[in-house]
């Protein structure tokens, strides 16, 4: 195996002259997790896995998370999130709009994210240009630059996550997806987390809020709280934190949940198809 950092951006490293259908050494799974921490974003090209063979190398890092709003996964596999704009025989085989809008999967939850893995089978291509690409950002990095008075200010402050939050800013966005049910709502309440997290691999300070499902932070009154988010959210997603993956048919895409945030590019039309496969892995294993 060998992990070389992409020049282009510190926030990737490709991993290769590795086969994903062969069972993980310990070893091998303590590198990736190490490079995990250090990169944020690891792309493995050229694989050709089953879903079974591809559920069983995400399930090397930790417990996978069950999606309560949507049931367009995996045959077989509720662990297993079809990401797609295809319609076959007048039904969607996926979710068309996942993740079109910058936030941190599974910040909503009790017990938050570690790590998201994507798996890429058809990929839209327009004039030679790849299509869909998903964006990141450095949430290291962010936390570093924020002014010292700032981080004096939310040291030790707390901020609530809501998962209606993001799911209704695509429906307005014009989404068909439905308004969450009141069983969905139960299943997934609003979390709070700090605003400034350590990680638990590399022991780095990251800034864990994110316009997608940050709503509050608790500690402040509403109007100096909307105002503290709007400073983070434009601080976190500049350009100079972002780093832009170019899909290819094969890929295994796994990034950092913990010191990043995401955006899926939604630049191809609905003819243009699209299909990944994505599960999430949850930080269980490293909070209560």
């Amino acid at each position: 195996m060998d992990i070389t950092p992409t020049t282009e951006s510190p926030l990737h490293a490709k991993v290769v002259n590795i086969d994903l259908k062969a069972e993980l050494s310990p070893a091998e799974r303590a590198q990736i997790e190490m490079a995990l921490a250090t990169y944020g974003v690891l792309s493995f090209p050229g694989q050709d896995l089953t879903a079974a063979q591809f559920k069983r190398f995400c399930e090397n890092f930790g417990e996978l998370e069950l999606n309560v709003a949507n049931s367009r996964h995996e045959p077989g596999m509720p662990e297993m999130m079809l990401l797609s704009n295809i319609i076959e025989n007048g039904t969607p085989i996926g979710m068309a709009d996942a993740g079109q809008g910058w936030h941190t999967d599974l910040s909503y939850n009790k017990v938050i994210g570690y790590a998201t893995i994507l798996y890429g089978i058809e990929i839209p291509q327009r004039d030679g240009r790849t299509l869909g690409q998903t964006q990141f950002c450095n949430m290291q990095a962010a936390y570093e630059d924020l002014p010292a008075d700032i981080k004096a200010e939310l040291q030790g402050m707390t901020v609530l996550h809501d998962f209606d939050k993001f799911w209704e800013m695509m429906r307005q966005k014009g989404s068909p997806r439905p308004p969450l049910s009141a069983e969905q709502r139960k299943a997934r309440p609003p979390s709070s987390h700090p605003v400034f997290m350590q990680h638990p691999i590399s022991g780095e300070k990251v800034l864990y809020a994110n316009p997608g499902y940050a709503v509050r932070i608790n500690e402040l009154s509403p109007a100096d709280s909307d105002r503290m988010l709007d400073f983070l959210f434009k601080h976190q997603t500049q350009e100079k934190y972002k780093y832009s993956h170019a899909w290819s048919v094969g890929d295994v895409l796994m990034w950092d949940d913990i010191a990043t945030i995401h955006n899926a590019v939604a630049d191809y039309l609905p003819t243009e198809r699209r299909l990944l496969k994505r599960c999430q892995v949850t930080a269980s294993r490293f909070f209560n």
